[in-house]
């Protein structure tokens, strides 16, 4: 039986939407029990809620001590896959970042207007490096269409 991983990836965000911020802490302490997709939709949760997975490690007599993370909006798509494969160019660059309303705009895309789009965050220490890939590779988008252009033109 094969498993379609978009309908998938949307059952298990609507479970870990529907669990509380200890349920979600229990379930990331055992990330090697779960699927690619189920460790994708549970960051995506807790990302949403800005709850860190090291927060899962902590014992429950520290809970107190946590600091929630502030993470900041860097970016807004339309657009899901042109928001995944931003935040796929921060991770393959070693910059931690997460996708806000991703699920809703997944669920129905409509869904992107009435809450400005997917967001992309990243933690504040990451925004100027995270903000030179994403304009670098923009630009370099652009370069390489404009070549393609004056290829075609001069065929």
């Amino acid at each position: 039986m094969t498993i379609d991983p978009e309908k998938e990836r949307g059952r298990l965000s609507q479970f870990y939407a529907s669990k509380t911020d200890e349920e979600l802490g229990e379930i990331a302490t055992h990330p090697r029990d779960l699927t690619d997709i189920a460790v994708e939709a549970l960051r995506n949760e807790m990302g949403k809620r800005r709850l860190s997975l090291h927060q899962a490690e902590v014992p429950e007599e520290n809970q107190e001590n946590l600091d929630f993370r502030d993470l900041v909006t860097i970016r807004s798509y339309w657009g899901l896959l042109e928001a995944e494969m931003a935040k796929g160019l921060l991770d393959s660059a070693g910059i931690e970042s997460f996708l806000f309303d991703d699920n809703m705009v997944r669920m129905d895309w409509f869904n992107a207007i009435a809450l400005g789009g997917v967001k992309l965050l990243v933690d504040p220490q990451n925004v100027d490096a995270a903000n030179h890939i994403l304009r670098e590779t923009a630009e370099d988008a652009a370069a390489a269409e404009i070549d393609s252009e004056d290829t075609e033109s001069t065929t």
